[in-house]
Parts: C-alpha cells; structure tokens; sequence
C-alpha cells in the first residue's frame, strides 16, 4: 500500500473504501456488506469478486465484529485523510491492474474493476488515471490474438463505463494498432443461441469502435478493409433484426465517418450496405435514425454503383420519396440530394417513369409549395423538375397545369 497508515484488511475489496459494516462470506473473504450486496445484485453471478469462488444462491454473510470494532477504534485514533477515497482507490486500481496479468488472479480482478467503473464518476476518473483503459484494450487485443473470450466481456464493459477522448484514442491506436481488428473480431462472434453476454459485448465494441473511429486520424481510416465494411453491414442486419436502436446508431456513425472516404464508400457498397439501410429505413424508424440512414445513403448515392444498388431494391426510390416532407428538415435536404443524384446521373427511363408511380414528382411540387421561396429544398426541387419536364408533363398520371407552373 502507498499509505502504510491505513491497515489493508480495514479496506473493502469491492468499494476501496474503508469497511463500515464488515462481512465475511463463504470464502472467507470480509466486505463491507453494502458493497457486496451491490456487486451479487450486479453480477448476478454469485462469485466472489477476489477469488472467483462460487457463493451460496441465498446470501449468507458472517458479521466480523472483530474487525468492525478495530476499524472504529482506529477512527477515534486516527485521523483519516481527506484525499483517503481518491488516494487509496488508485493505489488499489493499479494493483488490480497489475494482478489482471496473472491468469489465477485475472477474471477476480477484472470483476472487480467492473465494479469499481459501476460505482461512480469519481472511480472512473482515477481508474482512467491509473491506466485501465490502455489495460483493458491490452486485454481485447490479447483475447483476439488467443481467439478466447475470457475475461473479454469485462474488459470491453469497463472501457465502455470508463471510455476515452481523442487523446486517448491516439496513444491507444500508437500502441495497439490490432485494436480496430479486435473490436470487428468481437462483432464477428458467433451468438446462434441468442447468448446475451455475446450480445451485450458485440453492443459495448460497436460504441467503443465508434468512439475510436470518431477521434482517429485519417491515415487510420485510409487502412480500412473490406472485411471491416462486412462485418459493420452484418451486424446492422443483426441489431435491425434484434431491434437493438441504441446499436444500430453506433454503426451509422461509424458508417457516416468512413463513408466519406472514396474506397471506404465502394467497399461499403460492396459488403450490401445500401440494400441493408434501405430496409432498415423501411421499417419507419425513429427521426435521428432516419436522419443517420439519409446522410449515409448521400454519399453512397454518390457513386454509380451506389445508386445501381438503390435502383435494385424495389422500394429504393419510394423509400426515400416518402420520407420528404415527414420527418425533419435535414432528411428533406438528404433526400432531395439523393433523388437529384439519381435524377441527374441515373436517369433512364424506367427510372423517370418510377418516380411518377412511386409518387417523387408529385412529392416534389409538395415541396415547392410548402417551403419558403428561396429555401434549399423548394430550390432543388425546381431544379430535379425542369430536368425531366419533358418527359414527365406527358404522363396521365400528373398535373400538366401544376407541373408547368413550377417549371416555367
């Protein structure tokens, strides 16, 4: 201990805080009985958070009022210091750090900062100081290089409690530069049983690989590969059909981030991506989600193959039709972005006379009649309609006198 003031015993392994009711449970190991309480509760795995020991199904704690009466009698004596909590909450972080290396001590540890990040901000502040971050992706990394999970899922959920900042992300990229591939070979576990564990740690990599993506440097999203891009659309697919929402906005950011890379675009065209969000927009998801999805299919739109793929889904363009006028100003935008990209580069026939049957031309003097005179969307409105007035005031199916209106 860095205090050799405290006695060690007068600390709970759990909280790191000195005992107040102190128990001793069927290892042999004394807690103090809140803290216990919170971690059987928590875990809800009945160990024993420093030896990893089974515990019984019905808590069966041992009052040491030896020791309790110990701890208060120190208290009159001596005067604990202030900085106590923060102070001897690294000291012990860092040897559960260090402990994370023996591989009889490993699991123990890992619990036991779970816990600690569970605790409180506080906690995580001096756990980020002592270095667990760059200590759990060593974990992740090491898991993926010895393909086994043990001790995966704790070390992702305590650098999803703890998370980083750019900094962070730098020096962690620097150092473990197999990180990217550890957090895709976490997504790529195979859960055909449903196992919540396996899902709950593919939850925890996706918002950890989002943060990495958002806060690496260039050079790193330049290294891409095209497994990368199949293993974010597969599990797109996975969290769409799970309706798993908080999930399926951590890969449309990382989407939305490495789509505007050219090759990253192509690959993600490649791996089904359009087909994928096109479907998942079909399913009238929440305003942020549609948002996400519209800004993604811009870009991809913004390639031949990207708008072939769209043009391939049979409700390809009446998805993105219906969206207009509906949801927010800014999927208004997207979506006339994508139907003007279409429009303008993928024009064909079929294509014209789809967007009279799915109702685009119609949706499109809607706009021009709702927004503002000078708006973006009134704007590019005009513009996709004097494009292919021509062949769209011929149809039956349209009004010749509204369209020549909005046209002249």
């Amino acid at each position: 201990m860095d205090d050799p003031d405290i006695p060690h015993h007068f600390i709970c392994p759990i909280s790191l805080q000195i005992m107040k009711d102190p128990v001793t449970v069927a290892t042999g190991i004394t807690y103090d009985r809140e803290s216990i309480q919170r971690w059987q509760s928590h875990s809800q795995n009945n160990t024993c958070p420093v030896t990893n020991q089974p515990l019984p199904i019905v808590p069966d704690y041992t009052p040491n009022h030896n020791l309790r009466r110990l701890i208060q009698s120190w208290r009159v004596s001596d005067q604990v210091p202030a900085n106590y909590s923060s102070f001897q909450g690294k000291a012990l972080a860092g040897n559960l750090i260090k402990n994370v290396n023996l591989p009889e001590l490993k699991v123990s540890s890992l619990k036991s900062l779970v816990s600690l990040a569970s605790e409180s901000e506080n906690n995580r502040a001096f756990l980020k100081e002592v270095g667990v971050v760059r200590a759990m992706i060593t974990v992740i990394v090491s898991c993926y290089q010895n393909c086994t999970i043990v001790g995966l899922q704790e070390a992702l959920n305590v650098v999803y409690l703890v998370r980083f900042t750019r900094d962070d992300t730098r020096s962690i990229i620097s150092k473990h530069d197999l990180v990217i591939h550890s957090l895709t070979w976490v997504l790529d576990l195979d859960d055909d049983d449903d196992d919540d564990q396996i899902t709950t740690m593919k939850l925890h990599a996706i918002v950890l690989l989002k943060d990495i993506i958002h806060n690496t440097k260039s050079l790193v999203l330049e290294r891409l590969n095209r497994d990368f891009f199949k293993t974010i659309v597969l599990i797109l697919r996975h969290l769409k059909i799970n309706n798993l929402e908080h999930g399926i906005k951590e890969v449309l950011h990382v989407m939305l981030t490495t789509c505007t890379w050219p090759r990253n675009c192509s690959m993600m065209i490649d791996s089904g991506a359009v087909f994928e969000l096109v479907e998942l927009e079909l399913g009238s998801p929440k305003k942020a989600i549609t948002e996400l999805i519209m800004a993604v299919l811009f870009h991809l739109c913004s390639s031949a193959d990207g708008r072939a793929q769209l043009l391939g889904h049979a409700a390809g363009i009446a998805v993105i039709t219906k969206r207009i006028t509906k949801v927010s100003p800014k999927v208004d935008e997207r979506a006339l972005m994508i139907i003007s990209l279409i429009s303008k580069f993928s024009g064909t026939d079929w294509v014209l006379k789809e967007m009279v049957r799915v109702g685009t031309v119609e949706k499109l003097c809607m706009v021009l009649q709702v927004n503002g005179l000078h708006s973006y969307p009134r704007e590019k409105a005009r513009e996709i309609l004097k494009r292919h007035s021509n062949v769209w005031k011929d149809s039956p199916c349209l009004d010749v006198t509204l369209l020549t209106r909005y046209t002249s």
